[in-house]
């Protein structure tokens, strides 16, 4: 969950992308980093490998002020995909606040999305977090490629799921933005009623996503 300091008026929020090796996770917070243009954007730091593109986690900062003087900052995460990985899942998926999953449409790539979101809901049991309250947003990615699932054919077999679906071809970035969006949306509510974010912290549910876009208030640090 996201880390209060009242001295330093400062709220960490935590966002994971989660899903199978190459399924698009690492493209995400590149492009997310190329899109976003919030008062505070660090460079995206990643650990690679010649088996798995990221062995640990990519982590991209994005932060503003608000106009009470909070300082508003998010890390977000992507988790290695290969299963001999699993270990660093759990660390990274630990205390997350929103999970962006990424699927990849190929429909070579089924059974690897299933078995990776069944691996996501068993991780986040295992870190105590509660799945059915966690704020999630699935993106199916690389809509781009040859033999992919149609959209009609994803909505079908999703349709019984709760969570927003998104379409995306993240090496061009789109999808990407609205994929945040629609994963920042979910997780204000949550933290609202944890932190007070319009009241106390001054940020009501439209700012606190314009803000981290960079679409509209937050003061420079």
């Amino acid at each position: 969950m996201a880390e209060l300091d009242e001295t330093a008026r400062k709220l960490t929020i935590k966002l994971v992308y989660y899903g199978p090796a190459m399924s698009g996770k690492t493209t995400n917070l590149m492009s997310l980093h190329d899109l976003l243009s919030p008062d505070l954007k660090g460079e995206i730091m990643t650990l690679e490998t010649q088996n798995d593109r990221t062995l640990f986690f990519d982590l991209l900062p994005l932060g503003f002020r608000t106009p009470s003087g909070w300082l508003i900052k998010l890390k977000l995460y992507t988790v290695p995909g290969q299963v001999v990985h699993d270990a660093t899942r759990k660390a990274v998926l630990s205390r997350a606040d929103g999970v962006v999953f990424v699927a990849d449409s190929q429909r070579s790539q089924g059974i690897n999305n299933s078995e990776s979101f069944q691996n996501l809901e068993e991780n986040v049991h295992r870190v105590g977090l509660n799945f059915k309250s966690l704020p999630l947003v699935v993106q199916f990615n690389k809509r781009d490629l040859p033999n992919v699932l149609t959209e009609e054919e994803i909505r079908e077999r999703w349709s019984a799921a709760p969570w927003p679906l998104v379409m995306a071809t993240a090496l061009t970035g789109s999808g990407v933005r609205e994929t945040f969006v629609r994963l920042l949306e979910a997780v204000y509510p949550v933290l609202d009623k944890s932190f007070s974010m319009h009241d106390a912290i001054g940020a009501d549910a439209r700012s606190f996503i314009n803000a981290v876009t960079g679409e509209s208030f937050g003061n420079p640090v």
